[in-house]
């Protein structure tokens, strides 16, 4: 399953229709079929790792899933050879 719907499953379900309007901003970077620059992805991918923090922290994600999703974040995006 792609990260993105990953995403959209583990937020708690009064919260998704505000959440998956945020992560269409991070979507539109980061599976764009021409990628940006490495500096705009890495960015990018670094700034959704901090809105899945908030999200845990706010408890809308579960610790388990922000975990999960995290590292698909770091093993797809800012993985070295990427």
């Amino acid at each position: 399953m792609r990260t993105f719907d990953l995403i959209r499953d583990a937020v708690l379900p009064e919260f998704r229709d505000r959440v998956a309007e945020y992560l269409i901003q991070y979507e539109t970077v980061l599976l764009c079929e021409n990628p940006p620059d490495r500096e705009l992805t890495r960015a990018t991918a670094n700034q959704l790792r901090g809105y899945l923090r908030g999200l845990n922290t706010t408890r809308v994600l579960g610790m388990a899933d922000w975990e999960e999703l995290d590292r698909r974040v770091v093993d797809t995006w800012l993985a070295p050879d990427q």
